[in-house]
């Protein structure tokens, strides 16, 4: 996802050759196959494992197209670079269902308010040699849904999405256990508010970001 030995301009200039699509609910399922051969080709799937990873994609996918909201980013070079997708996190918190614990009341009030954007996905192909455009993809899906809060879910035992997240500025905010998957899962928000003294950790509403009512 990110790339060695690369200076500020050169990422500047990388960055400039990406262009980025929005894609709507209808030209995503079109899109299925390329997009489940991306994910299958930056998943490093071991031998056996592959066409497993390649149905629990495009069951994810499936899943969060039929959700309200939806929305896709693409990243295209001379081919299909990277994708990130997800969708806004209905009001009354059932995507929080099955977090241990009490969860954050900041993040509670910003779930509530509507202003909480789950990113279900981000894939970049392994030999994209674009540094930083995974984080490109979230930021600017993100922004374009004016979210105040980004929240994402992350397998406990994968431990390289775990740090990745966490070096983009993701916060751990605890442990979930859904029905629906076997294996335990890790929250992680992004806030994305002003830091004050009141809010340091920036779960607030943003003036500048959150989505009109």
């Amino acid at each position: 996802m990110t790339g060695a030995g690369s200076g500020p301009r050169h990422e500047h200039s990388s960055l400039d050759a990406v262009r980025l699509r929005r894609l709507n609910r209808w030209q995503a399922e079109s899109l299925r196959e390329d997009l489940a051969d991306l994910y299958v080709e930056s998943s490093h799937a071991e031998a056996g494992e592959t066409y497993r990873r390649r149905e629990d994609f495009l069951r994810r996918l499936a899943d969060s197209v039929r959700r309200p909201g939806f929305s896709m980013l693409v990243a295209e070079t001379a081919t299909l670079a990277g994708c990130a997708f997800g969708f806004p996190i209905a009001r009354d918190g059932t995507w929080w269902l099955g977090f241990e614990g009490e969860l954050p009341s900041s993040v509670e009030q910003l779930t509530s308010s509507g202003h909480a954007f789950a990113i279900t996905e981000i894939v970049v192909h392994p030999h994209e040699h674009t540094p930083d455009l995974a984080r490109l993809l979230q930021t600017q899906l993100l922004a374009d849904h004016h979210a105040s809060l980004g929240a994402t879910l992350v397998d406990q035992a994968d431990r390289a999405v775990h740090a990745a997240f966490r070096a983009w500025g993701w916060q751990d905010i605890g442990q979930v256990r859904k029905p629906s998957v076997s294996a335990a899962q890790r929250a992680l928000v992004l806030p994305l508010g002003e830091r004050t003294a009141g809010r340091p950790d920036g779960l607030g509403h943003n003036a500048r970001t959150q989505r009109p009512e």
